[in-house]
């Protein structure tokens, strides 16, 4: 007997139906750029994996003239940062992320023909300061193209996204580690670079400024013409801003001690990537495939729980209650990782992959609270000036973060631990004061 297509079709169906409503953003422009996100982090995770080897091995490049001109790279990301989100603010977010992002992609494939250390420092500093700079206009983007509610559940999700494509890349990475030829590195590095430019024409094609909040899309003043006017250099009113407010983040204090917060809060990146693997290998018995067991650990807990962290965080207050939180989760986590030395290899693993499960979580918790406040302090104003700055601060501790954890941390033992536990905490209660400050620096602002 046959069955009829009906009585099967329904359950079959669902299923999938089911699991994609779980898997994709119900926003279609969180759906758009996270489609931008995986391409791009595709791309990162694929170079960052042959990165050091093929500069190293096939450029000729020595550890210390790599580690200096990467040096000089972060510090032009540094600079960067705040000049690309004027620019945002003067010729609009997408425009100049279109032009930034290209450049990074001109500049990695530029890697592939250097024909000496003058010429790879140069590159290195132009694909820093441009991938840098794309950073803070993609900010202030996501803070024009999604409503004032849902940018940080956005973000989070972009996140997760970001870590999966990361995660991917850097597998098909492995491909040409394993394979070490110079033409697989070369591949390796174009594909990256190729990855740029189709990111590039992908934010091209992005919906105009405001379609995201689904509002303020036609002509005219209507709901979120403030915001968008803020990303114009124009006051909500349509008249220009002076000159002497183009760039008001730079004499916002509040938004400044977030800023310097934040960035100490950020060298927990230092700390997962450069000091707990050095902790391991050099301070302890585990194995060092425990290294690798860190990196899966953290990402599996960031895609599962970032979303779940900005739940509660829409409120500056709320913002800061969980960076307080993170800083002390993060505290511990440095202790129970400090106490792996000198115990036994098994041991000192569980020990250690406990202590990241407590960074991961510190993380996500720190990152979603960070994240609100950069834009909830900005509110609707210049959005490329704010996210410029916070940026240049996250850029600060990018660079600075590995020559901090490795010097006055791992050489230090559990009283060097101890230490970065303490400024991370101090750092992540603080935000509840510097919030407070902004909130009272606003109420003073619109007194009669």
């Amino acid at each position: 007997m046959t069955t009829p297509p009906a009585a099967n079709a329904a359950p079959s169906s669902a299923l999938p139906a089911s699991r994609a409503s779980r898997l994709l953003h119900p926003d279609p422009t969180v759906r758009r750029l996270a489609r931008i996100t995986l391409l791009n982090t595709l791309g990162s995770g694929l170079s960052l994996s042959v990165g050091v080897l093929f500069f190293t091995r096939y450029l000729g490049l020595s550890a210390a003239r790599l580690g200096l001109a990467l040096t000089a790279a972060g510090l032009c990301g540094v600079l960067a940062s705040v000049p690309a989100g004027r620019a945002a603010d003067r010729w609009g977010s997408r425009p100049v992320l279109v032009v930034l992002v290209t450049l990074t992609g001109l500049g990695t494939a530029g890697y592939t023909a250097a024909g000496g250390y003058p010429a790879f420092v140069a590159l290195a500093c132009l694909v820093a300061a441009a991938d840098r700079g794309s950073a803070a206009v993609r900010n202030a983007l996501y803070a024009e193209v999604l409503p004032a509610d849902k940018r940080v559940a956005g973000r989070a999700y972009l996140r997760v996204v970001t870590n999966v494509g990361l995660c991917l890349g850097t597998g098909v990475g492995a491909i040409a580690l394993q394979v070490d030829s110079r033409t697989g590195y070369l591949t390796a590095i174009l594909a990256d670079a190729a990855s740029y430019l189709a990111v590039a024409v992908m934010f091209h094609r992005l919906p105009g400024v405001g379609a995201g909040a689904g509002a303020g899309a036609g002509p005219g003043p209507g709901p979120g013409s403030g915001a968008r006017d803020a990303g114009h250099g124009a006051r909500a009113d349509g008249r220009p801003r002076p000159a002497r407010e183009r760039n008001p983040a730079l004499r916002d204090g509040p938004f400044l001690l977030v800023t310097a917060l934040s960035s100490v809060l950020a060298l927990q990146f230092a700390m997962l990537e450069v000091g707990i693997p050095l902790w391991i290998v050099q301070q302890t018995d585990a194995p060092r495939i425990t290294v690798a067991a860190t990196l899966v650990v953290n990402t599996v807990l960031v895609i599962a729980f970032q979303v779940r962290a900005t739940r509660g965080t829409e409120h500056p207050a709320a913002a800061a209650r969980a960076c307080g939180r993170a800083g002390l989760v993060l505290a511990a986590s440095c202790l129970v990782i400090a106490l792996a030395h000198g115990a036994p290899a098994a041991i000192a693993a569980v020990v250690v992959l406990a202590g990241v499960a407590l960074q991961a979580t510190g993380e996500v918790l720190g990152q979603a609270g960070t994240w609100a406040l950069s834009y909830d302090l900005a509110g609707e104003r210049a959005h490329g000036a704010y996210q410029g700055v916070f940026n240049a601060g996250s850029a600060v501790a990018l660079m600075i973060g590995p020559a901090v954890v490795s010097t006055a941390v791992i050489g230090h033992g559990l009283l060097g631990w101890a230490a970065l536990g303490a400024l991370l905490a101090a750092a992540g209660l603080a935000m509840g004061p510097a919030v407070r400050w902004a909130a009272r620096r606003g109420e003073a602002a619109v007194a009669p």
